[in-house]
């Protein structure tokens, strides 16, 4: 079986979630930058470490994440930003790893719908594992945690409506207007109809 999304499987999941072809595949290609994997075979991942920083200060390790920040800024710090290369993105997590694995893995965004792991519960997995290991399984498998996150999200409306901006706010944050995910989402769209 490949990791890859065929079309049939986009049009089937599109259909079963009560969303349009052509929305979904517009979701798809704005989140997925062409892929769920990296060409090394991993998942697509973009490390956050502000949230790296949130995630320790859930644990109450708040002495240890500024012991982290002092010496990897790029891994733990208050702020976002300092994304840095794909290519990179595995190596930050695996030292995020090194301090504690739970919540350097839901510090990533994942596959192609870039869903945050620390949503595992609210999207219904039993384990933080079985999330990640669906993110290594397949591209359908991240396909269906994508579509879990818009339903919990009550987005499937805003796609149905074509309401670009109301789905980039509830799927990327009050920031979405930054990086213009709704006219992304407009013009994948049109691709697609």
């Amino acid at each position: 079986m490949s990791k890859f999304l065929t079309e049939q499987q986009i049009k089937d999941a599109a259909k079963n979630a009560n969303i349009e072809y052509a929305a979904l595949k517009a979701v798809i290609e704005v989140e997925a930058r062409s892929s769920g994997f990296f060409s090394n075979g991993e998942p697509a991942i973009l490390f956050e470490r502000h949230k790296f920083w949130e995630q320790l200060g859930k644990i109450r390790w708040f002495t240890k994440r500024l012991q982290i920040m002092a010496l990897h800024p790029r891994i733990c710090n208050k702020y976002a930003g300092g994304y840095g290369l794909f290519s990179e993105q595995h190596d930050k997590l695996r030292i995020a790893a090194s301090y504690n694995r739970d919540a350097a893995l839901q510090s990533a965004s994942w596959g192609i719908g870039q869903v945050m792991a620390y949503h595992w519960e609210a999207l219904g997995y039993p384990s933080l594992q079985q999330f990640i290991n669906d993110m290594y399984h397949s591209e359908a498998k991240q396909l269906e945690a994508m579509i879990r996150y818009i339903k919990v999200n009550n987005l499937v409306d805003e796609l149905q409506r074509h309401d670009w901006a109301g789905f980039a706010r509830g799927y990327n944050g009050k920031a979405y207007k930054k990086n213009n995910y709704d006219e992304k989402l407009r013009q994948a769209y049109r691709k697609y109809v």
